[in-house]
């Protein structure tokens, strides 16, 4: 059977299946509809989902880094979470707060935190689905647990992590976060909440109100799939409400990319271009604004 062509609709369809309302299978019965048979319907869900045999781009055994699972004072219990450093590092380094998806701690949020360590940060991905037990392998799990958790224990523990690296005897006290997708919207929500967090960039996350933009204090780095219609919508109000706010801040809008256009385990949304250019953007203004 020749593999059908994986079209806007069917990325958008997943996209409703792993962000808003539809469950599993009323997504199948959509991509079924839109790829013509349940058989190609099942060749595409794969696609369209992401691939965690393809999360290393830095394996885990790299001798370049340094890392392990930790566990760490929370907001109001422990938290876990993955911290790695260059292996190295001879001194103090500044610190970088990885935040994962809706599919909490998983293989390809650990490799971006070795990807980051690499550019000369201590790097911490926490599992924020901590005080629920931790990630667990199932996906759809693990989005049903992230919709179920404490919003405002959540951002506490954010909120805590910051403390902890700043303390964290590795770093010079001076810490960013970025964050992709869910991770994106609580990158915004730490910067509302956190005035020691010094920087942070939001991989397509959803904006905070704009009655508490003037809380933030840190330097903010926005980057957006243009295809991206449910995030892109707040643009235009939080571009507003920093501005007017006086706020340090920086918006990038990637044409013709998809919603998590920078995770390479997702091969109908992954696009390399905008991907490396986003991630060297990233690293350019992590450098300059964690300090």
């Amino acid at each position: 059977m020749e593999k059908p062509q994986i079209t806007q609709a069917m990325i958008n369809a997943y996209d409703e299946y792993t962000h808003l309302t539809l469950d599993r299978r009323s997504f199948m019965q959509k991509l079924t509809v839109l790829t013509g048979s349940a058989a190609s319907a099942a060749a595409i869900a794969p696609l369209l989902a992401a691939n965690s045999a393809q999360a290393e781009m830095i394996p885990e055994a790299d001798p370049r880094v340094k890392g392990e699972d930790i566990t760490y004072p929370g907001a109001g219990g422990d938290m876990k979470g993955y911290l790695v450093r260059p292996a190295d590092a001879s001194g103090k380094l500044p610190a970088v707060i990885v935040i994962h998806e809706n599919r909490g701690l998983n293989p390809h949020i650990r490799d971006v935190a070795r990807r980051m360590a690499l550019e000369g940060f201590v790097a911490l991905a926490p599992d924020f689905l901590s005080p629920a037990g931790g990630t667990p392998a199932d996906e759809d799990k693990a989005r049903e647990m992230i919709g179920a958790l404490d919003g405002k224990q959540t951002v506490d523990n954010a909120v805590a992590t910051v403390t902890y690296l700043e303390g964290n005897d590795a770093t010079t006290g001076k810490a960013g976060a970025i964050g992709f997708c869910w991770g994106g919207g609580m990158v915004n929500k730490l910067a509302v909440a956190s005035p020691d967090l010094k920087a942070g960039v939001a991989y397509y996350g959803a904006q905070p109100p704009a009655e508490d933009v003037p809380k933030i204090k840190a330097a903010l780095l926005l980057q957006y799939a243009g295809l991206d219609d449910r995030i892109n919508a707040g643009i235009d109000a939080y571009k507003k409400a920093l501005t007017d706010n006086g706020k340090d801040f920086t918006v990038h809008v990637y044409d013709g990319v998809n919603h998590a256009f920078n995770n390479d385990t997702s091969a109908a949304r992954y696009d390399k271009a905008a991907a490396d250019l986003a991630w060297g953007r990233t690293v350019e203004f992590l450098k300059a604004k964690v300090v």
